[in-house]
């Protein structure tokens, strides 16, 4: 037997790339303005940011609180450094790249640590601050598919065990439907606490 490396080109993937694409392009889009408001805070602590919208739907008192900077320095920054991984990994997969599934795992680990400091953050946002951060919530917006998706990949191709690649496939043709539902429970939330369409209404 050969031992050989596999010359086979690698699955492109070519929805889950696109995805990881367009969603690290927005997510550090998101977390580039944040960090440019977090400039200006520093520079004027009264400036208007664009991302004020009313009193609950703000960046403004996101970027103060002590959340904003949880890990001793403002959270924008580890999108800056995160999110260029799935543009250039996604970019990857559609040149067919074959990734071996220790960088796989890592990557999907990655995204874990994600959905479980968006899902902090949206929490605290909410029920601590009283905000509801436009550019938060499009970072919480790309990186629940991408999640999603990453890791239902790697329970279909086997690598959480064969165990999972049954269940991985179930759940495959539900992801639009899971982020739907996970975007409304942050929007619920929202709504519930901070009465967001009565102030959007109410600025009309």
């Amino acid at each position: 037997m050969s031992d050989a490396p596999d010359a086979t080109p690698a699955p492109r993937h070519l929805a889950l790339a696109i995805l990881l694409i367009v969603g690290g392009a927005l997510g550090l889009l998101a977390s580039f303005a944040l960090t440019l408001d977090d400039l200006k805070l520093l520079a004027n602590p009264d400036a208007t940011l664009g991302c004020s919208i009313t009193a609950s739907l703000q960046c403004g008192k996101n970027i103060g609180s002590w959340q904003g900077s949880v890990f001793g320095f403002p959270n924008p920054l580890l999108g800056l450094a995160m999110f260029p991984a799935p543009i250039i990994f996604g970019a990857a997969l559609l040149g067919r790249v074959r990734f071996p599934k220790w960088f796989w795992l890592t990557f999907n680990a990655g995204h874990w640590f994600a959905i479980a400091f968006i899902g902090w953050l949206s929490f605290e946002s909410i029920w601590d601050i009283g905000t509801l951060c436009p550019w938060c919530a499009l970072v919480y917006a790309v990186v629940i598919p991408m999640w999603l998706s990453v890791t239902l990949r790697n329970m279909v191709d086997g690598r959480y065990g064969a165990g999972a690649v049954k269940a991985g496939t179930a759940l495959s043709g539900w992801i639009p439907l899971i982020t739907l539902g996970l975007y409304l429970v942050i929007a619920l939330q929202a709504q519930l606490h901070l009465g967001l369409l009565q102030e959007l209404f109410a600025r009309a």
